[in-house]
């Protein structure tokens, strides 16, 4: 072999080795069945490739992987930057690539079953819903949270870091006590409160929307202590998620 020919096998060598750890880095962990159900949303997810989404795996590869900011949006770039990087890895048959063998080497990140069993989400249209009561997390006609409310904000904090492509939408409500307009400032106060100690755990700003409603949708009548009881929540809604996913064993 002469000069040239062994200077050109080891450029292909050196250059082999440079791209096998890129493609190790990709998190190909989420999207199996029983886990999250990644939810695409953004001027880019319509920009991406059909293989991408169309499955459970494929917009966790997406969301796990090129939602830069965590914020549950996938802009043009990043989209592009998925399309391309999936192009690069599936070969001229996308529709025949194999997720499961991807998943050599991976974990899918750990968070507190029980916990979040014990929340007790029920379905809703929007998604996985729970509610913590006004006596949970407050004292009556205050939005400060109590001393240990952060403690029980803690597991769902711990979820969403190893779910970054859930997003988060907040609701306050009042009982019908006292005026329209200070049981609408209390209960955007309450739901801003809630979201202010999951930042303060870890959360980006951005994965949530948060609103106040005042009295309305009560679940219960405001003719009894305990219907105005129930009605003083906060219902947290993990957006687009299956609420059976938590109750599931460990």
């Amino acid at each position: 072999m002469n000069r040239t020919a062994i200077l050109a096998a080891a450029a292909a060598s050196v250059g082999t080795l440079a791209i096998a750890p890129a493609q190790q880095r990709w998190d190909w962990s989420g999207g199996r069945p029983g886990g999250v159900d990644y939810r695409l949303a953004g001027p880019g997810a319509r920009l991406l490739f059909p293989e991408l989404r169309g499955s459970a795996r494929g917009r966790a590869f997406v969301m796990r992987n090129f939602d830069r900011d965590r914020n549950g949006l996938i802009t043009p770039p990043e989209a592009d930057e998925a399309n391309r990087v999936f192009a690069r890895l599936a070969g001229p048959r996308r529709d025949r690539f194999d997720w499961d063998a991807r998943d050599a080497g991976f974990r899918q990140p750990r968070w507190d079953r029980r916990a979040m069993r014990d929340y007790r989400f029920r379905q809703t249209p929007r998604g996985a819903t729970m509610t913590m009561q006004e006596d949970v997390l407050f004292a009556t006609d205050s939005a400060v949270l109590r001393a240990d409310a952060v403690d029980r904000l803690r597991p769902l904090a711990g979820y969403l870091a190893g779910n970054p492509g859930v997003r988060v939408a907040i609701d306050g409500y009042t009982d019908s006590r006292g005026t329209d307009a200070h049981n609408q400032s209390l209960s955007e106060r309450r739901a801003e409160s809630v979201r202010a100690a999951l930042i303060g755990l870890g959360v980006t700003r951005a994965r949530f929307v948060v609103a106040g409603h005042g009295e309305a949708d009560p679940v219960a009548p405001n003719s009894t202590a305990d219907g105005m009881r129930r009605n003083r929540r906060v219902e947290v809604t993990l957006l687009g998620q299956r609420a059976d996913a938590f109750a599931m064993p460990e």
